[in-house]
């Protein structure tokens, strides 16, 4: 769902000003270690599958639908492997709406499911190697990207 009923009202009230927004993201691996990007329609930069947690919404719950919606998987978190936020978290979209995320990164596991995009957004579901990925939208550290004994640790921006 590109946009859900409270973001739309609060948009209602700001317009395009920037909106401070609790979300979450996904680092999905496959059987090889690759891991999982997407490219929304419209939009030239990768991502990861993520999404804004909804009020009422546990992260772990927000989490398991915005990867569901985006990618077709349905995905268990297995740990917190980032929290990042501030001023380099701010994304402008092609609409000129402008959020800064409040970010927690959860490593996942998959656990059934086709990759498709369900809702829509995504235009380009690919898996890339850690050496090879794109430029991402989101500037997160490479830390976490690691599938490393070095990353086993929780990483706070």
């Amino acid at each position: 769902m590109p946009i859900s009923e409270y973001y739309r009202s609060l948009r209602n009230k700001v317009g395009s000003g920037l909106l401070m927004v609790p979300s979450v993201a996904a680092v999905i691996r496959n059987e090889e270690g690759d891991i999982l990007l997407l490219r929304k329609g419209g939009e030239q930069l990768w991502g990861l599958p993520a999404g804004a947690i909804e009020p009422g919404e546990t992260p772990s719950r927000a989490l398991r639908r915005e990867v569901f919606e985006e990618t077709g998987l349905m995905v268990n978190p297995l740990r917190i492997i980032g929290v990042f936020g501030g001023e380099k978290y701010t994304y402008e979209y092609n609409n000129g709406d402008r959020v800064q995320y409040s970010v927690i990164v959860f490593e996942c596991a998959i656990v059934k499911g086709t990759l498709r995009s369900v809702d829509g957004e995504a235009e380009e579901l690919v898996f890339f190697s850690g050496g090879e990925f794109p430029e991402l939208a989101i500037p997160y550290p490479p830390e976490i990207f690691r599938g490393d004994d070095a990353a086993d640790r929780t990483i706070f921006e």
